[in-house]
């Protein structure tokens, strides 16, 4: 594992947006590393459409970007009560596997204000505690998402809706790292639409960078861009801690769109194409969570079908990927569980198997002085 052998160092960590860090930059104003196979190479994001191919096929995730931290205090009104900040990751109704929740539930992470705008950890529970909220609303917890964890609760709101609790008194949630508060429009990406009912606590980053100007000049090259919504929860998951199970739809078209550009690929090949280069028509995931929604609407003969619902799916080497050929990401933490997905990409894009694209990828970053996190540089890994 990348954790044994990387150590990324604090300064390394993307406190402000790639537009604020210095006068005349855009979002767009970060680097990218580029894996091929055992190489590594160094560019701009704004080089993307010269990584890329006509034929190619960007699947980008839609969800916005929620202000999903809202502050409270716990107790029933008598006293001050303990002040908190509760983050609402996902809605409950429907939840999969086996109906564990009940409509209109939330469940929701607490955690206590650090006193410089961000929070630490907090363990929840137990069942039954009240937490007032602005405007005279009230939370109640009711049961550990997890029958063996005490992160997540299920939760219950009265005295107002949550979208509409958010919309007046939420923030995106913010971690420790970063310098401020930002508004919530720094936090949406050029994909973002409103869906009713959706909705993500965290930004889906990787898409951050894009601009409108970026995404005509990949049209006008013959890159096909193909929508997915995956709905992402709180991800200031415990180290090597799997994802929660989230709502996430793939489209007929976006299933369309993968399955041609797959079987163009595919005949380009037999046909001794590939003679000078890779084939186009490559499946570039932009973000994890464009890969789990892709990876849960695929069958094992790597055939996309339109799918809704939820996901619980974990992508591992042992698993591999069946859709996706290629993957644009931010950097991620040594012992975050979205490294599990990285290596299955790199592995299967490299012919290898044993984690060593990675590695190198992420000591090349280190020793380039890359940003990670949420506003920090980006990973291309792309077949060899």
């Amino acid at each position: 594992m990348i954790a044994d052998l990387l150590r990324v160092p604090d300064e390394l960590s993307a406190r402000v947006p790639a537009e604020q860090r210095a006068p005349g930059l855009g979002r767009d104003a970060v680097r990218l590393l580029v894996s091929r196979g055992a190489a590594v190479g160094h560019h701009a994001f704004g080089e993307l459409p010269d990584l890329l191919a006509a034929g190619d096929v960007l699947v980008v995730n839609t969800s916005r970007t929620l202000p999903a931290a809202v502050d409270g205090r716990v107790g029933d009104g008598r006293g001050r009560g303990e002040p908190v900040v509760v983050h609402f990751s996902t809605r409950g109704d429907r939840w999969h596997p086996a109906g564990r929740a009940v409509a209109g539930r939330w469940a929701v992470e607490l955690r206590s204000p650090d006193g410089h705008g961000s929070t630490r950890p907090r363990a929840g529970g137990p069942a039954g505690t009240v937490v007032r909220l602005p405007g005279g609303a009230r939370l109640a917890l009711e049961a550990p998402v997890d029958p063996g964890g005490v992160r997540l609760w299920w939760a219950r709101v009265t005295g107002v809706r949550v979208p509409e609790l958010m919309r007046r008194h939420g923030r995106p949630i913010r971690y420790g790292y970063t310098d401020r508060d930002q508004p919530l429009a720094a936090y949406q990406t050029v994909f973002a639409v409103d869906a009713p009912g959706g909705g993500s606590a965290e930004m889906p980053s990787a898409a951050r960078p894009f601009t409108a100007e970026l995404v005509a000049r990949l049209v006008s090259k013959g890159v096909q861009f193909a929508p997915v919504s995956l709905h992402t929860g709180v991800a200031s998951a415990e180290a090597f801690e799997p994802p929660y199970p989230e709502r996430f739809v793939v489209p007929p078209v976006t299933a369309w769109l993968v399955n041609a550009a797959r079987a163009r690929r595919r005949a380009a090949v037999r046909r001794g194409r590939a003679a000078g280069g890779a084939p186009a028509g490559r499946i570039v995931a932009v973000g994890t969570t464009a890969v789990r929604a892709l990876e849960s609407a695929a069958g094992a003969d790597g055939r996309v079908r339109p799918a809704a619902g939820w996901t619980d799916l974990v992508v591992t080497p042992e698993r591999g990927v069946r859709a996706v050929d290629a993957l644009l990401t931010g950097l991620h933490e040594p012992t975050a569980p979205h490294l599990l997905m990285l290596e299955a990409v790199a592995s299967a894009a490299a012919g290898a198997s044993d984690g060593e694209v990675l590695r190198r990828a992420y000591a090349a970053a280190v020793r380039g002085r890359y940003l990670w996190h949420e506003f920090g540089d980006l990973h291309l890994v792309l077949p060899d």
